[in-house]
């Protein structure tokens, strides 16, 4: 087993967390309208979403390396090109953070559970997003990959879970950051981009 691959990809998975996206930016805005709890039940329901994409993917993408190296590794390729696409994309964007979190709507707790939810199983970026990230973050000869993508998945949730939220409970905090301080967002968004474009090289120099 290499560890030093699981390291990587929990400091990758770390990084892309910390990262502006349109996940963390959400549960941000719910917890400043709505309070702490319900920022927690949103990124509550998106991890659990998680869960669906990586069956799909361990099932899936486990048939793929059974069947051919050489299609694994045009996955691994594609996966590297998705995400220099994603770094070409956010170099594009604007860098402003729209984080007003009095236009968002009040909603329960269940409701945005299931929103988070739902957000995450029916959009096929994130979908993709773990086809291309995923894969080249293996990390055993010996466990089977259906299992080894569930490790990822699991590991994924939780960084991911605890960052966000770290988010949602200091919410107040960021958004008073955020407002007082306008340069800010150009330095996050040239993170989100260094962020996409170091795994991608991963993934492409990776041997796995």
């Amino acid at each position: 087993m290499n560890y030093e691959t699981l390291y990587a990809f929990s400091l990758a998975t770390a990084a892309l967390a910390l990262s502006p996206g349109p996940d963390n930016i959400y549960v941000l805005t719910q917890s400043l309208a709505n309070g702490k709890k319900y920022g927690l039940a949103t990124l509550a329901g998106l991890l659990s979403g998680c869960l669906v994409h990586t069956t799909l993917l361990a099932f899936g993408v486990s048939v793929i390396i059974r069947e051919s190296d050489t299609l694994f590794l045009g996955i691994k390729i594609l996966g590297a090109v998705y995400l220099l696409y994603l770094a070409f994309i956010v170099y594009r964007s604007d860098s402003t953070l729209d984080i007003a979190g009095d236009k968002v709507a009040k909603k329960g707790l269940w409701q945005l559970f299931k929103r988070g939810f739902i957000m995450n199983v029916l959009n096929p970026k994130v979908t993709i997003f773990f086809l291309a990230f995923f894969p080249g973050f293996l990390f055993s000869e010996t466990l089977s990959t259906v299992l080894q993508f569930y490790v990822l998945g699991l590991l994924f949730m939780t960084v991911s879970g605890f960052i966000f939220s770290g988010i949602a409970v200091l919410s107040g905090t960021i958004s008073k950051f955020l407002v007082h301080n306008k340069n800010v967002g150009p330095v996050l968004k040239w993170l989100q981009i260094v962020v996409f474009i170091c795994i991608a090289l991963y993934l492409l120099l990776s041997d796995n």
